[in-house]
């Protein structure tokens, strides 16, 4: 597990409109990366097409390229579905599926896929996903309750530990931790830097602490205006982006003269 993803020249369009251009940039296997900015700058949407999430809109393409190791997951012969699951998704704000127990959540991922499991294979899918969350301890002993009966910290983690069951290449944050309490909050930081072990990790957050806490190398995006797209404007190591960035936009935005 863990993939290298590289886009080069990538443009995201939404119909005509040009939302995100030109991204380069190449993100190590095994790390987290930080993606900031100000709101409408394009970093949840290009964070979108790094598992071709944001083709659910109509409209929605892309140009140029984006590999996981060698491979183009837009090569016109690559199934998004297959995609999606080697590119896991955390939203904003927890989903588990409120009708699901624990245990269901967590095994949701091979049910959708059409996989059978024995019992005893779900048994260890289940608990190892959770014990990979973090989170095996607290619900042990009630896996059959439903998950959308945990706290929200909790149902955050549950929905790591149902993108981690299926065994994915990349795990996608976005905002994870934006509705959540500061404990929790440490929590799913906690649980971000035991992730980086085994899987590539990008997140997107608005919190600039949290960026220099998690992440190895942090990517700014900016937009010129109402209208334009927005750019990647530098990509760096985190500790080089907040304390001696290249960039004069970069500068002004960590140092909270903007955004």
């Amino acid at each position: 597990m863990s993939k290298r993803i590289n886009a080069i020249d990538l443009n995201v369009y939404y119909g005509d409109f040009l939302a995100v251009e030109g991204v380069n940039i190449d993100i190590e296997p095994r790390s987290v990366t930080a993606f900031i900015g100000p709101s409408g700058c394009g970093k949840t949407t290009f964070l979108r097409t790094l598992n071709r999430m944001h083709e659910v809109l109509p409209g929605a393409r892309v140009e140029g390229q984006l590999l996981l190791d060698d491979d183009n997951i837009y090569d016109t012969a690559v199934d998004p579905v297959t995609v999606r699951s080697m590119v896991g998704m955390v939203f904003q704000r927890p989903n588990p599926f409120p009708t699901m127990s624990i245990r269901d959540n967590v095994l949701a991922g091979y049910k959708l896929n059409g996989t059978r499991l024995s019992r005893s294979q779900s048994d260890q899918v289940v608990e190892e996903a959770l014990k990979g969350a973090n989170l095996w301890n607290e619900v042990k002993d009630r896996l059959d309750k439903p998950g959308s009966g945990l706290s929200g910290g909790q149902q955050q983690r549950l929905c790591i530990a149902r993108t981690i069951a299926v065994k994915p290449d990349v795990i996608l944050m976005d905002e994870p931790c934006s509705a959540l309490d500061p404990i929790s909050t440490l929590a799913i930081e906690d649980l971000i830097n035991e992730l980086k072990d085994t899987y590539t990790v990008v997140i997107v957050t608005h919190n600039m602490q949290q960026a220099a806490r998690v992440s190895e190398k942090t990517a700014f995006f900016n937009i010129a205006g109402t209208g334009k797209p927005g750019k990647l404007i530098e990509y760096d190591e985190t500790t080089k982006i907040f304390s001696n960035p290249s960039k004069k936009d970069t500068e002004n935005y960590v140092s909270g003269r903007f955004g």
